[in-house]
Formats: structure tokens, C-alpha cells, sequence
């Protein structure tokens, strides 16, 4: 915990919100003192959505100090339980609230005791962990909570249908009954760490839904954004889990794995090169799990209609470790041939890569070309600044001279990655620390978050945001993925606009540049309508003279209409270039004449 005026990454109790926010009726309340409450504000500002649960803040304040919050919180967890009739109340701390070393655990527990809905407590150590970190534990936390819950009732059901008409053998029960995981009869995936207030989340998690169903899979959940906690105990039902970024998701799809033998693809498709691997991935997974199935005999099918043949079907099935239950299958080798043949798999990416990314066609372009062996700068999340940092290497030709994120607690991750596709890496979460490597090295552009466009405004270094933090502008209302081929579109527009080439270097030379702090209303209100009104022609000019008092200049109204057709984006500069001709001419009032002879001046 440090006091800082910009964090890449914030305090730990936002995680945990962000999670607890994403899901569908589930109400999270901040046991914290007043200023650590704005996540509603920001929420609401940048998702643009209609309808989220708000988080409630359980204010501590002097009466907490003196007495105790016990009460105060279990009271909060009661009445919003009866409010808001919730499936899930999930209280968290905050580091400032820490500091009182109250057993909320215990608190939870008294409150459990009087609610209808499920109680927990978010298990976070908010004075080691960023946002991120806390956000994957408490997905984690969630989701084994809820699926525990499941296998335990599977089991105890288990137990009691022993006693059914088919006889068992002795050895079998001493042994009990092996958990049962019933499977999706269609390959089928998670879709884990989607959650609010990410990096064009939703636009990926659209892109990855189409990529998908091109092959073939179907999305069995996506969390936490826009599931309830009821559905979680789905997740074991889908073949395989997708994380797509490595900062939220990763720990879920891990426990997955180890309880439930759930594979899961953690590349990130980003880009050409990325995205075919990701695909080839998904094939391997595919093919391990149906040929280990035929292998093992641990698909159980029925061609035949008898209801009989299909109970000893479903007992043997539980009688064998990691069963899958796939019913209504009359002939596997043609249902799962199509996942098990490579060259489908090929195909799709070739006719991917050729007609629907543009990506490839424009890294051999002239534009393109222009680009390469220009010096970069990438930095941000592990996820996107590893991705951004291959992709302008190998698929455009740029050099980066350092790539940097600033999720500290995956920093070996990230160095294995951009080993040898950039010339140095900077690992830091201190915002002086990246403008300063970016003063010194000077590149030509910088790939990053919010933070570098500010640092790059200032040395006048172009910026293309490419990771977290996030800002309004990283919520489009147009669609605008950054994973899948649609989204290597995106990124080459991206690449090709963050710098200035060709005859645009020839217009921010006439015109002194193009981010121009003075836009059209700049101009007087009443100087406008001195243009469409005679009557206040006088009192627009003397509007116009107080307002360069300090310059001392006047306009006619001549000068001013033809100002007002100077195209807005570029208005305030021609009228400061034409203002400093005056001055340099020792005119104090601009006239149409003296208007054409600063145009004039400019062009030679």
C-alpha cells in the first residue's frame, strides 16, 4: 500500500468489486470510511450501462472507532439481504478499514445465520495485492465455493442411490462412488476472467463467441460478466476453459484443472501469429480429449432405444473415474471427426488470415513499409503489452526498444515472452519511472496505457492505447476488438494512425500542428452571431477586442466570416497564425487583407 496520485493498478477492494459487480445479482459491501466509495460513480461514468447491482459502503466513521462495527455490518448484510433479495452478499475490506483488525469473518458468520441469500467474505490481503490480483482470487474464491458446494450434494445423492434395482459388487462399494462429471455433448468451453470495466472485454469476448462457433464449440459460460452464481455450477460441464487474459481467470482456470482435470488455453489471440496459435491450440486440446476418451472407454453411448440398456449405461458411467455422459450419440467417429481433422482446423485460419484480417495484406503494403524500423515503446498489462510487443515485431517491422508492464507479480512471465523481440524491458508500476525511459529513448511512438498518451502529449510523442487503466474512450459504442482476426484490424489501424506520415507531416507544418487546444469555441458566442446578425456586428467586435486585450487585437467582420469557414479542427490555429503575422507586422487590427497576406506568408 503506497499514497500515489496515479496507479496502473488499483487497491485490492476494487478487484474484488469488479468481480462481484460483474456477475448478475450479486451485492458486494465495502466495510470502508468515506472517499474509498467512488466505484459506483465510476462504474456507472464509464460502462455506459443501464443496469448494475451498486455497491453499498458500510461507512466506517467515529461511532466505529468507538464502538465496534459488528453490529453495523451484520445489519447492512441483513437488510440489503431483504432489500435486494440478492443470490450472493460478498463483504470486503478495504486497507483503510484493515487497520481496525475486526473479525469480519465472524461477522459474516452471525450474518449467514439471518440471511436467506449465500454470505462470504472476500479472502484478499489488501496490503499485498493490486486490483488485478485480488479480481483472479476472488473469481477463484467464487467460483470454488459455489462448485464445492455442487460436488458435495452429487456426492451425497451418490451415496444414497446406492441402494438402487442393479446390484453392485462389494469391491466397488468399499471403494464409494467416484465423482460423476456429466459433459456437454458438443465440445464445449469456458469463456473465463470477462468482467466489468476491462479493455474492450466486451468487444473480445464478442470476437472470441464468433471465432468459436466458426469452429464448431459452444460457450458453456462466460464469468463472471452477466452469469449468476447459480450457473457456476455448470463450468464443469464444458470440455475445456479459455482464459484470455492472464490477470483475471488464471487461478480458476488452475483450480479447474486440478479438481476437475479441465484443460485450459491461456494464449492470448492478439494478433495474426497469436491468434493461429490459439486456434492450433484449441485443435491439440480437442484431440488429447476424445482420442484419451476412445482410449479409456470413458465416453458411454446408446444406439439402442431401451430404457434398461440406458440405466446400466449411466451406473457404469458413475462406477468409472472422470466419467463424461454424452447422450443421443448413435456414432462418435462421425460426430468428432470434423475436431479431430487438422486440415479443417488450417483451412479456417488461412481463409481467416486472407479474407477476413487485413492485418497480413497491409504488413506487405507501401504504407507499412514506411513504418518499418521505426522505434517504439510498449507498456501496460502483462497480457497486451507481451501480445503488442510480438505483433509489431514480427508482423510489422518495427523495433521496440523496450517493452514494460507493470503487473510486478508476473514479471518472469513476461520477460519469457518478449525475450527477443524488443532491446530492453522495464518492469515498475512508478508512472516517473516509464516517462523518464520514454524522455530518454525518444521513439518515434508509444503503445500504452492512459498514462503514457499524457506522457506522450507532453513530449509530443504519438500514443496508441493498447491496456488498462481505462478511460471513456476505451468504452466505444462501435465495435472494436483487440482478440481475433477482426481484432488485428483494429490493431493495424491503430499502428498506422498513431504516427504522422506523408502529406499529413505537410498539413501539421502549414497549419502548426493539429491538437489544437482552441476549437471553434474558442470564438465568442457573440462573434458568431455577428456573422449572421448585422444588428450586433458593433458589440461582436467589441466582444472580440476584450478578448485579446492582452494581444491587443481587433477583428473586422469581414476577417471573422471568413474565419468562421475555417474548418473547426484547425480554426484556433490559423487564427493564432494569423494574429502573430499582425503582430510581427505591427497591425492591431486584422482585417480580410491582412488575412490573405498571413495565408500567403504561411504557404511560401
Amino acid at each position: 500500500m503506497k499514497l500515489a496520485y496515479w496507479m496502473y493498478a488499483g487497491p485490492a477492494h476494487m478487484g474484488t468489486l469488479r468481480v462481484a459487480s460483474s456477475f448478475k445479482n450479486v451485492h458486494a459491501i465495502m466495510h470502508a470510511p468515506l472517499g474509498d466509495d467512488y466505484f459506483n460513480v465510476m462504474r456507472s461514468m464509464l460502462e455506459r450501462e443501464r443496469d448494475f447491482t451498486p455497491v453499498t459502503t458500510s461507512i466506517v466513521d467515529r461511532h466505529v472507532l468507538a464502538q465496534g462495527s459488528q453490529e453495523k455490518v451484520v445489519e447492512n448484510i441483513t437488510r440489503k439481504d431483504k432489500e435486494e433479495n440478492p443470490d450472493l452478499i460478498l463483504l470486503t475490506p478495504t486497507c483503510t478499514s484493515s487497520i481496525l483488525q475486526e473479525d469480519l469473518q465472524n461477522f459474516v458468520n452471525r450474518a449467514s445465520l439471518e440471511s436467506n441469500c449465500d454470505v462470504i467474505l472476500a479472502d484478499v490481503n489488501h496490503y499485498r495485492v493490486n486490483e488485478l490480483q485480488a479480481a483472479d482470487r476472488t473469481l477463484e474464491q467464487i467460483v470454488r465455493f459455489y462448485i464445492e458446494r455442487e460436488t458435495k450434494k452429487k456426492i451425497d445423492n451418490s451415496f444414497v442411490s446406492q441402494n438402487t434395482s442393479f446390484e453392485t459388487s462389494n469391491d466397488s462399494k468399499s471403494q464409494g462412488i467416484e465423482q460423476l462429471v456429466e459433459k456437454t455433448e458438443k465440445p464445449s468451453v469456458n469463456i473465463l476472467g470477462i468482467f466489468t470495466l476491462g479493455f474492450h472485454n466486451q468487444h473480445d469476448c464478442r470476437e472470441l463467441k464468433r471465432l468459436l462457433t466458426d469452429l464448431n464449440i459452444e460457450v458453456n459460460l462466460v464469468i463472471p460478466e452477466g452469469s449468476s452464481v447459480h450457473e457456476l455450477k455448470n463450468l464443469t460441464k464444458a470440455w475445456f476453459n479459455i482464459v484470455p487474459y492472464r490477470e483475471v481467470g488464471l487461478m480458476t482456470a488452475d483450480f479447474l484443472e486440478k479438481e476437475y482435470q479441465m484443460p485450459f488455453i491461456s494464449t492470448t489471440p492478439m494478433g495474426i501469429q497469436q491468434t493461429s496459435q490459439f486456434i492450433s491450440q484449441i485443435h491439440q486440446v480437442l484431440e488429447t480429449l476424445i482420442c484419451s476418451t476412445f482410449k479409456n472407454k470413458k465416453i458411454k453411448f446408446s444406439s439402442s432405444s431401451n430404457e434398461n440398456e440406458d440405466k446400466k449405461n449411466a451406473l457404469l458411467a458413475k462406477q468409472q473415474k472422470e466419467s463424461l455422459i454424452l447422450n443421443n450419440q448413435t456414432n462418435l467417429s462421425i460426430i468428432y471427426g470434423k475436431y479431430l481433422n487438422k486440415v479443417f482446423f488450417q483451412n479456417y485460419i488461412k481463409k481467416q488470415t486472407q479474407f477476413i484480417s487485413q492485418a497480413a495484406w497491409f504488413s506487405r503494403s507501401i504504407d507499412c513499409q514506411n513504418l518499418t524500423g521505426k522505434r517504439t515503446v510498449v507498456f501496460g498489462d502483462a497480457t497486451h503489452a507481451a501480445a503488442m510487443t510480438k505483433i509489431l515485431t514480427t508482423e510489422m517491422g518495427l523495433q521496440v526498444v523496450c517493452a514494460g508492464t507493470y503487473c510486478k507479480h508476473d514479471a518472469d512471465w513476461f520477460r519469457e515472452q518478449v525475450l527477443g523481440y524488443c532491446d530492453q524491458v522495464l518492469i515498475t508500476d512508478d508512472h516517473t519511472k516509464v516517462g523518464d525511459m520514454i524522455t530518454r529513448l525518444e521513439p518515434a511512438a508509444i503503445f500504452g496505457t492512459q498514462m503514457e498518451r499524457h506522457i506522450g502529449k507532453k513530449l509530443e510523442i504519438p500514443c496508441g492505447v493498447i491496456s488498462a487503466p481505462v478511460h471513456i474512450q476505451n468504452f466505444p459504442l462501435s465495435y472494436r476488438p483487440f482478440l481475433g482476426y477482426e481484432g488485428t484490424n483494429q490493431i493495424a489501424d491503430l499502428v498506422y494512425n498513431s504516427f504522422t506520415l506523408g502529406m499529413e507531416d505537410h498539413l501539421l507544418e502549414i497549419f502548426n500542428g493539429h491538437d489544437t487546444k482552441m476549437q471553434v469555441s474558442s470564438l465568442k458566442s457573440k462573434e458568431i452571431n455577428s456573422l449572421q446578425s448585422p444588428i450586433s456586428s458593433h458589440q461582436s467586435k467589441i466582444d472580440e477586442g476584450n478578448q485579446n486585450e492582452n494581444n491587443k487585437f481587433k477583428w473586422s467582420d469581414e476577417a471573422l466570416k471568413e474565419l468562421s469557414g475555417v474548418p473547426g479542427f484547425v480554426r484556433g490555429k490559423v487564427k493564432k497564425n494569423v494574429e502573430k503575422f499582425a503582430l510581427e507586422n505591427n497591425h492591431s487590427f486584422i482585417t480580410l487583407e491582412i488575412m490573405f497576406a498571413a495565408k500567403e506568408a504561411v504557404n511560401a
